[in-house]
């Protein structure tokens, strides 16, 4: 049924295949993606149109940050449509009494009290406690109206407490699945599709793009060869572009005496390997204590620059912005020190994402580590050790990852900093 004042996002074939799961209601369907298919675009058109067709739509993502661009994009299709929207209580109402109403997933009491034609959860495998959050909140929200549900996402490990997981393999949860792999978008270059395998390690291209649940148990995410040339570190590059630092301060929750971590790096965009890790640090310092550090950070960037003749100098520090760090970077900007938040897009996707961002270039030889920063060792909390190598050579996916790998997200946003696009990515 056609509706007049939307402007509805067109389909590529793969993604009106699926479409057509919906018209029997009530539907349950899990959608298992590889990334770029297209499936939050199919999601958010799904909720335009049943919204200005007069039903109450409920949608769940991971986090309200990841929920504010599916917001907009929904609100400019059914603009002519729209009869009040509220960023804030994060609602948008249709002339048709239609709605739809945003929650995160991290609530486990998303939805409670309300009632709802159609459930949409997205990136639903990325939610933790998702199985409670579903049966407990999310599915008595469609009782009142005999609703239905999509849920949706891209795999991530094998693993018995992931709900999305389980409503893929296991039938007897009474989920419809449907399969799409990236390359089933045809929108996208099939030479750029192509060369993904050879750009991603096998396990990520299987799980990212194949949309395969993989088995990441006991498979080291990054390997020290891959760091090194020949087996062996490298010498501190003569000249390069530039050097800069990031900076993690764990001391962010309260615990005044967890770890503040700082790589220094230097790229250089004419090499086959433009990044280099020249140096490390990790240390337990009581945060009203890092102002004072801080200064040290600069003199080191400075003296790198001088020993790798930097072309342009240092380009400063970046900062993840939470508490502590924006502390931080308020002094350094009060100094007129070059410093950078790190953008909140990067700092939301947790250690698994990062890591896989950061994996292509790794892969392909793009990052290697100094002779300095690979036989570097500290004592940090009574333990002398490489903590760079075990942090970052230690990481492995599928497994809880311990509360201080300060230093491993020091690396992932090194990575993607010094190599992604301007935004990390």
């Amino acid at each position: 049924m056609g509706v007049t004042g939307i402007d509805l996002v067109a389909l590529h074939p793969a993604q009106r295949d699926i479409l057509r799961e919906t018209t029997k209601k009530p539907f349950r369907l899990v959608l298992r993606c590889g990334r770029r298919f297209g499936k939050t675009s199919l999601l958010e058109r799904v909720a335009t149109k049943w919204a200005a067709n007069g039903k109450r739509v409920g949608w769940f993502g991971p986090q309200y940050r990841l929920n504010t661009p599916t917001y907009r994009r929904i609100l400019r299709m059914g603009s002519g449509q729209v009869s009040r929207k509220s960023k804030i209580d994060q609602i948008i109402e249709f002339r048709s009494q239609g709605s739809v109403e945003f929650w995160t997933l991290n609530d486990e009491d998303a939805g409670r009290s309300r009632y709802y034609d159609l459930a949409i959860l997205d990136e639903a495998s990325l939610a933790d406690g998702l199985r409670e959050t579903w049966e407990q909140a999310i599915s008595p929200t469609l009782l009142d109206k005999q609703g239905s549900a999509i849920m949706a996402g891209t795999p991530k490990g094998i693993d018995d407490e992931n709900y999305f997981y389980l409503a893929c393999s296991d039938k007897s949860l009474g989920w419809l699945e449907r399969h799409a792999p990236t390359a089933a978008n045809p929108m996208l270059a099939p030479e750029a599709v192509a060369k993904l395998q050879d750009e991603y390690p096998p396990l990520v291209y299987q799980q990212e793009f194949l949309a395969e649940f993989v088995d990441w148990r006991g498979s080291a995410f990054f390997s020290e060869d891959s760091l090194l040339i020949d087996g062996e570190p490298v010498d501190y590059p003569q000249p390069c572009d530039t050097v800069f630092a990031i900076i993690d301060t764990a001391v962010k929750d309260g615990l005044e005496h967890d770890g503040t971590a700082v790589i220094y790096c230097c790229k250089d965009r004419r090499s086959k390997s433009p990044l280099t890790v020249l140096d490390w640090d990790i240390l337990q310092i009581e945060g009203r204590l890092l102002e004072t550090w801080l200064p040290g950070v600069y003199q080191n960037l400075e003296r790198l620059a001088q020993q790798t003749r930097a072309r342009y100098g240092s380009a400063g520090c970046w900062i993840e912005d939470k508490v502590t760090g924006t502390v931080l970077i308020q002094h350094a900007q009060s100094r007129g020190l070059s410093v950078s938040a790190i953008d909140s897009k990067l700092t939301a996707l947790g250690k698994e994402a990062r890591a896989i961002s950061a994996s292509p270039y790794v892969y392909r030889g793009e990052v290697k580590l100094s002779r300095h920063a690979y036989e570097k060792m500290v004592n940090f909390r009574g333990r002398v050790a490489n903590h760079l190598l075990s942090q970052v050579c230690g990481f492995r996916m599928g497994v809880k990852t311990p509360h201080t790998m300060d230093l491993l997200d020091c690396f992932t946003y090194s990575v993607m900093l010094g190599l992604g696009n301007s935004e990390g990515f």
